[in-house]
């Protein structure tokens, strides 16, 4: 536990302060629904909840600096959603949230700081984001969806579980998605690298990071499949969309030692974890069911 009190890793009071003036945002996108919607940001959602309760959140000065990763008890504060419009997002609703994760068998202390720490509505459109710390996936536009918030701490509770004592210097995130889950890989990972195919998410993961000052977390738009060659090795890689296989190309970016967390199959999807033991040789196992979007190759533009 550290004595100093961070924030993660800017309050939201300090995002509604650099709002841009002209009201500037992404271009429109249509949402699962096929109804038009515009991506949200983190400084357009903290605008709109700027002028409330405070919020309690999990941080550290590493995350900002883009150091070794925080450590996931120091506290601050925070303004919360406030307005009657939108039902409030507090810290106790987070913290449930957290509490209920850990019922479902989710160990990590600081897998559960982080996922008490993150935001996770500032990472959804702001119609939804009275319905972000339940526990279930939601649109986030183009198909594509954010991972229920037990399933982003398992595999990331899984990757941690490594021979070093959860240590993770360098981490590989395919399928950034609206960039929740990379917010909380930062706390837990020194270096996070994240690729997503879908221009349109990449540039709204891109939005919603930016004015969160998140300096250890570096987004690649590109296929997914292929990986990061020119980051790797990495001491984990988490995959957000399942296919028949995990890429051959992955396998080779993995250190010795290091994790792999992908969802595998087609209909039947099973949550797998490969480690690799040497130059040539990786095992595997399977560890519970589960339901992602599809692994494709290519982008889309």
């Amino acid at each position: 536990m550290t004595d100093k009190t961070k924030r993660f890793p800017l309050s939201l009071s300090s995002l509604s302060e650099k709002a841009p003036r002209n009201g500037a945002r992404s271009e429109p996108h249509r949402n699962a629904s096929g109804k038009t919607a515009t991506p949200q940001t983190a400084t357009l959602n903290a605008s709109r909840h700027a002028a409330g309760p405070s919020v309690r959140t999990i941080s550290s000065s590493a995350a900002s600096q883009g150091q070794t990763a925080p450590s996931h008890k120091a506290a601050t504060h925070a303004p919360a959603a406030g307005n009657r419009s939108t039902p409030l997002v507090s810290d106790a609703i987070r913290k449930a949230m957290t509490a209920r994760v850990a019922k479902q068998g989710v160990k990590d202390s600081k897998v559960l700081a982080a996922m008490e720490a993150v935001p996770r509505h500032l990472f959804m459109e702001p119609a939804l984001a009275s319905q972000a710390y339940i526990d279930a996936s939601l649109p986030i536009g183009y198909h594509q969806t954010i991972s229920q918030p037990y399933i982003v701490a398992r595999m990331i509770e899984v990757m941690r579980n490594n021979s070093v004592g959860g240590v993770l210097n360098r981490v590989l995130e395919i399928g950034t998605g609206c960039g929740y889950q990379a917010a909380v890989l930062s706390l837990v990972a020194k270096e996070v690298y994240s690729i997503e195919r879908i221009k349109g998410l990449h540039e709204l993961a891109k939005t919603n990071l930016r004015p969160m000052r998140v300096a250890n977390i570096r987004l690649h738009y590109g296929d997914g499949m292929l990986g990061l060659p020119q980051a790797a090795p990495f001491d984990g890689i988490i995959l957000a969309a399942a296919g028949m296989e995990v890429p051959q190309a992955l396998l080779e970016q993995m250190t010795i030692g290091g994790r792999l967390v992908a969802p595998v199959g087609d209909r039947h999807q099973v949550l797998q974890l490969i480690e690799r033991v040497s130059k040539f040789e990786w095992k595997s196992s399977t560890l519970e069911d589960c339901h992602f979007v599809p692994l494709r190759p290519g982008t889309v533009t």
